[in-house]
């Protein structure tokens, strides 16, 4: 009989709850690996995509330049062999796009079925010992590498439309200056921009990715603190004085409960910014 958390038995034989912990390990290691493999298809996927649409743009300006004549003096292979390669092209990143949502569906069905496996397992681990804890601790790493990868993503596109906005709105400045009216060209260059720099500047407002990018690093900061603190007994896990230090139950317990209240923080901050865009817009209607 092992000895649980607050003293008692947990009911399962030592050896028996290694191999339960075992097997929790493998199921989380296959699960990962599932998981792994649906983010390289999904991958994939989306260059299929992008192979498909610059194919086709390219096709489309080849077969242009073939029907309007704008390359009689140049060789029939650069006008119609040209023009025959990139469709082919096209068709084959159709036919691997295809083929890429069957993989889809297989990978994401081999992750359904891992996760049920290992929350199957899971389920066995005997609630009163420190084992359901520990392993919640690790898993607290996952959700650190979740949120920092929200994080980072949320960051590279107010990024990206930060220097939409910049950029276009010196060049529409730029333009603007340059063009005394008279050339066509350049007015609807400026319109053009000055659009994008506005619909930029209006989903950077409605979206708040800086402040999403912001609230989900600092939770992952703060989990990352408190998991290193409850490793090495630091701070408020470290007990009330030298000669009684609190015990790995009492440090994982507290560990958890902080977790938990922090993940409960992200989601009402998530949901506030739910609410100011949705405000927002009501008030624009």
């Amino acid at each position: 009989m092992t000895t649980g958390m607050d003293g008692g038995t947990s009911g399962v034989p030592e050896s028996e709850e290694r191999e339960l912990q075992r097997q929790y390990r493998e199921k989380a290691e296959t699960h990962d690996g599932a998981a792994s493999d649906l983010r390289a298809v999904k991958t994939w996927q989306r260059l299929y995509i992008l192979g498909e649409l610059g194919a086709l743009a390219l096709a489309g300006l080849f077969g242009y330049t073939v029907v309007v004549g704008l390359w009689r003096d140049q060789p029939v292979i650069t006008r119609y062999v040209g023009l025959v390669i990139l469709l082919g092209l096209a068709t084959l990143m159709g036919r691997l796009w295809l083929k890429g949502r069957k993989d889809l569906v297989t990978k994401n069905a081999a992750l359904r079925t891992a996760l049920s496996a290992r929350q199957t397992a899971a389920a066995k681990l005997p609630l009163d010992s420190p084992s359901g804890l520990r392993i919640y601790r690790e898993a607290s790493l996952d959700l650190i590498e979740q949120y920092r990868q929200g994080a980072a993503r949320n960051r590279r596109v107010h990024n990206f439309f930060q220097v939409i906005i910049i950029t276009g709105s010196i060049v529409t400045s730029t333009l603007t200056a340059m063009n005394e009216g008279s050339n066509f060209a350049l007015r609807i260059t400026t319109s053009a921009l000055s659009a994008l720099v506005g619909m930029a500047a209006g989903i950077t407002g409605y979206f708040k990715f800086r402040e999403r990018g912001y609230n989900l690093q600092s939770t992952a900061d703060d989990i990352e603190k408190h998991y290193n603190a409850s490793q090495f007994m630091l701070d408020d896990y470290a007990g009330p004085d030298a000669a009684h230090p609190l015990s790995e139950a009492e440090r994982l317990r507290k560990f958890a409960r902080f977790v938990e209240r922090l993940k409960e923080e992200q989601r009402k901050r998530e949901l506030q910014l739910e609410q100011q865009s949705s405000s927002r817009e009501e008030r624009s209607a």
